[in-house]
């Protein structure tokens, strides 16, 4: 699993590039837009990176150490179950 920085880093540099572009082409309303983007997708993404992280840890609480497929498989069925309760 990649790290939260490897993740933000890899965002970054997408804007980055897509930035420095649009820059060069003197296109500061698509400069402007592209920051806006890289602000709300970055918080998306935190968002999303502790939810992976809550789950994480809630399956490694919840489960054993050494889960096989079939234990795996009843663990996610169980947690699909809850959503739709």
């Amino acid at each position: 699993m990649r790290t939260r920085s490897q993740i933000i880093g890899s965002l970054e540099g997408v804007y980055r590039e897509a930035f420095e572009k649009a820059g060069e082409a003197g296109d500061r309303a698509r400069m402007d837009a592209l920051d806006f983007g890289f602000q709300r997708d970055q918080v998306t993404l935190e968002v999303l990176l502790d939810i992976r992280d809550l789950l994480s840890e809630l399956r490694q609480a919840e489960a054993p150490e050494e889960a096989g497929l079939l234990e795996k498989a009843r663990a996610i069925r169980k947690f699909t179950r809850l959503g739709s309760r």
